[in-house]
């Protein structure tokens, strides 16, 4: 053997670890994933409940037992076991659909596309109107917009469901689209923490990059639904080192959403939701210029969560919602504008 082919062949075996090794952790990445998070292509699902019933029983969070129909990969229907509640607040008494938690039994959960969740939210529009389900989208893409932000998401996908209310001596069906988001105590067991809704933590405890991180994120969708102060749509998760890491979710009252019935708090100087107010905590003037330039870094990256809805809806509206995007990055590229908005508006 030559050495030009010893070399050849050293290089060759060399490549195939490689490319071993990344297939590995890939493998091993994905099953951390549960079956049904592992597909971004949206979930075809039937239901049927009273929504009467659900809302009724919304203060005694009562189960109500129904069946999850999905189509799987063979293109047949197949069903699983669960019981559904009303959660949430604001939506329930505005809204003609609620939003839902499931909660999947184990013996019932095995084998199939629900496998690996214990429960799940069900995000649903709140009225059966023609942008309803544009309203859904814009909400998933918040999720997806914060994925190349942080390890410390909530896994998502989008359904499209066929739901029936029993109410009436004639049940009427709806088609929708909705989430289905992963639910918190999901994330506290991968990332081998507990959640802690039982202690008040002052956020200035947080860890302070990945907090940042939410509140810049926060500030570009345009979201002053939330409070870490009082852990309002924050969910905070206590890791094994005694780091508090926040997590976010529930972006449908965000700007970059721009839902009919989202109102801004009289707290808050803004007088609509499409105004940015920036609410992160104040903290050194070097994270600060390091989550800026984070995000900066991560634009192009971030953009390409647009990706996950370009087939499912309005180019013309994906355009728009690009256009209000790109105002954020123009406040971080611009020293002035990154300093009135950004950096004088932190609170103390």
């Amino acid at each position: 053997m030559t050495s030009s082919q010893t070399l050849f062949k050293q290089a060759f075996s060399l490549l195939f670890l490689l490319c071993t090794l990344v297939l590995s952790q890939a493998m091993a990445q994905d099953e951390t994933v549960s079956k049904l998070f592992r597909e971004d292509a949206p979930l075809e699902v039937k239901m049927s409940y009273s929504f009467q019933e659900i809302k009724k029983n919304s203060e005694s969070k009562t189960y109500i037992p129904t069946y999850f129909h999905y189509k799987n990969e063979g293109g047949t229907w197949d069903s699983v076991k669960v019981e559904v509640r009303a959660r949430g607040n604001f939506r329930q008494d505005r809204c003609m659909f609620t939003p839902i938690k499931m909660k999947i039994p184990k013996g019932d959960r095995k084998g199939t596309i629900l496998g690996g969740n214990k429960s799940l939210k069900l995000v649903l529009p709140c009225q059966n109107a023609k942008y309803s389900n544009d309203l859904i989208l814009k909400e998933y893409l918040c999720y997806k917009l914060y994925e190349p932000v942080t390890p410390y998401y909530f896994h998502t996908r989008i359904v499209n469901i066929t739901l029936t209310d029993l109410n009436d001596k004639q049940p009427k069906t709806y088609e929708l689209k909705g989430i289905l988001v992963e639910d918190d105590e999901e994330i506290a067991e991968r990332f081998g923490g507990e959640l802690r809704s039982d202690v008040n933590v002052n956020p200035i405890r947080h860890h302070d990059t990945t907090a940042l991180k939410l509140d810049f994120f926060q500030y570009m969708i345009a979201n002053t639904d939330w409070s870490s102060y009082y852990q309002h749509n924050i969910q905070l998760m206590q890791l094994a080192n005694k780091q508090y890491i926040p997590l976010a979710y529930d972006f449908d009252m965000s700007g970059l959403v721009d839902a009919p019935y989202a109102g801004v708090s009289k707290e808050i100087p803004i007088q609509s939701v499409r105004e940015r107010y920036f609410r992160g905590i104040c903290r050194t003037d070097e994270l600060y210029a390091y989550v800026r330039g984070f995000y900066l870094e991560k634009e192009e990256e971030i953009f390409k969560a647009y990706d996950y809805i370009a087939d499912q809806m309005d180019p013309k509206e994906i355009e728009k919602s690009k256009n209000y995007l790109s105002g954020f990055f123009k406040t971080l590229k611009n020293d002035t504008q990154f300093k009135t908005d950004i950096l004088l508006k932190c609170r103390q």
